[in-house]
């Protein structure tokens, strides 16, 4: 007995080691996301990308994570989870190098998709480890370990990249991941253990799977990355992508239900839990990066924000985050997960919902509230729906569960973000029609607004009167569609804090976790 319990002791010790190099692992690779999308503009700016193309330096790191994300279960069993892992670690932090020295847009638009694929990896393998290396009364902590990667690295990803861009320079969002990098190296090193690669089961793969899966996520992710901007099925790209990523996600899911070894056990969606928890994940999905999306681009459109700026006001969505998360393995332990979950969607749509009335004043000081009933959340969301979620799954498809509830939620998105700028856009175009009925010359309150500028224009440097008329007009019809603007982000956040809500009546529809896994770490 005495000589066991130093031996368990080290095990734990060594345990939580690998977790938690795993989750930082996790968190750098969410927040290459965000902290890139940020700095975008002066990227584009210093290698020569014109704003469409541009998005591309985006739009390749996701493709190649979502593809990569599914895949990792299985090729952790051909490599190992040390070597896999720690190649892809390792790779992850030179090609974050290699894309501070990018020179032109072809060479960032490779290297982000290989630090995407390497990056990708991070995310799911650090779920499986925390849900196959921890028990169970231990693991609602570990998966509040992993919630600062979910939530919090997108939160605080902008306040990042805007603080570096606009202080040291746009390469250094790249650079900032040497250090936390080289420490989860070192962690990784030292707590995982050294098992046999299976090079044979390469042999045995569910190649056609993997094929389908790649050329079905890669293609959709594209669609919702490039639809807004290519207008659609107007384009005849987006058609035929569309088409391709229909059809070949269509032929993955016969594979994997027909196929002996699928490279996903898809039958765990049957499950209430998994299934609803997976519903729940993609909605999360949905609003986490989407208001994360479109605040930033309410600030800088609406009311001139620079990147440090933005930054400064999401902080108020990321930083209470870090407070509270560590919390919620407690709150699991005294209440109901159930009850933490709904809570927390309840304040994450009513952040939403506080958006609603937006008016031309609505800017930092008014956005602080919001922004912090979003943090609380957030931070109550997470570990508990990953826990109920996943209680119950055997450890054979563990990986399978880590890789449908991260894809899911990075799924969530990726629709999320293509569906607001579409809704925003046609939005804007509805109010500017509404406003535009109401602003005419034959409105007395129009003529007088007109006659006014008129009047400051011929006062401020302007000798004709009908050149200080025109402009007065197009002031005018600046105003309406800066107030069109306004009304569309108050209904796009209105529809966010919908499919909240419908996460929230997902969540109403679980069972009542087991008693080991309320626990929380009581042990």
């Amino acid at each position: 007995m005495s000589t066991s319990a130093p031996a368990d002791k080290a095990s734990s010790a060594r345990t939580w080691i690998a977790v938690v190099g795993a989750t930082l692992g996790a968190f750098m690779a969410v927040l290459n996301i965000q902290i890139v999308n940020a700095s975008l503009a002066d990227i584009q700016g210093a290698i020569g990308a014109g704003i469409d193309d541009g998005g591309w330096i985006s739009t390749s790191y996701l493709v190649a994570e979502i593809i990569v994300i599914p895949l990792s279960a299985w090729l952790a069993q051909v490599f190992s989870v040390r070597v896999y892992l720690l190649c892809n670690a390792v790779l992850f932090l030179l090609f974050s190098v290699a894309c501070a020295a990018a020179h032109d847009l072809q060479q960032m638009i490779l290297l982000r998709a290989i630090q995407g694929f390497t990056g990708g990896v991070l995310i799911p393998m650090a779920f499986t480890i925390i849900i196959t290396y921890l028990p169970k009364p231990k693991q609602p902590i570990g998966l509040a370990l992993f919630a600062l990667s979910a939530t919090f690295a997108p939160a605080i990803g902008p306040t990042i990249g805007g603080y570096l861009t606009e202080n040291w320079g746009w390469q250094y969002i790249f650079y900032v991941n040497l250090v936390p990098g080289a420490l989860m190296v070192g962690m990784l090193w030292a707590s995982l253990e050294k098992t046999p690669m299976r090079l044979a089961m390469l042999r045995q793969g569910d190649w056609p799977g993997i094929i389908t899966m790649a050329i079905g996520l890669g293609a959709l992710q594209t669609v919702l990355e490039e639809g807004n901007k290519d207008d659609w099925f107007g384009s005849l790209y987006i058609v035929r992508l569309s088409a391709v990523a229909a059809t070949a996600l269509l032929l993955f899911l016969w594979i994997e239900l027909t196929t002996k070894q699928p490279l996903l056990n898809l039958r765990l969606l049957l499950r209430r839990n998994f299934g609803l928890g997976i519903v729940a994940s993609f909605l999360l999905g949905i609003a986490l990066y989407g208001s994360v999306f479109i605040l930033p681009v309410y600030l800088s459109r609406i009311q001139g924000y620079n990147a440090e700026q933005i930054g400064m006001v999401l902080a108020w969505t990321g930083l209470p985050q870090l407070l509270l998360i560590p919390l919620v393995p407690r709150l699991m332990k005294h209440f109901d997960a159930r009850l933490v979950i709904v809570v927390g969607f309840a304040l994450f749509a009513a952040s939403n919902f506080m958006n609603v009335d937006m008016t031309g004043n609505t800017a930092a000081d008014q956005l602080l509230l919001p922004n912090i009933v979003r943090a609380v959340g957030q931070a109550l969301v997470f570990a508990p729906l990953s826990a109920i979620a996943t209680a119950g799954i055997e450890a054979a498809n563990a990986g399978s569960a880590s890789a449908l509830f991260n894809m899911m939620r990075n799924l969530g998105g990726a629709v999320g973000i293509a569906t607001l700028q579409t809704f925003l856009t046609k939005r804007e175009q509805f109010h500017s029609n509404v406003l535009v009925q109401s602003v005419t010359l034959f409105e007395e309150a129009t003529r007088t607004r007109i006659a006014e500028l008129t009047d400051y224009f011929l006062r401020h440097g302007v000798s004709d009167q009908a050149t200080a008329w025109h402009r007065a007009v197009i002031a005018v019809g600046q105003i309406v569609r800066r107030q069109a603007n306004i009304m569309a982000f108050s209904d796009t956040f209105f529809l966010l804090g919908a499919s909240l809500l419908v996460a929230l009546a997902a969540v109403l529809l679980l069972k009542r976790p087991d008693r080991q896994m309320e626990a929380g770490g009581a042990h």
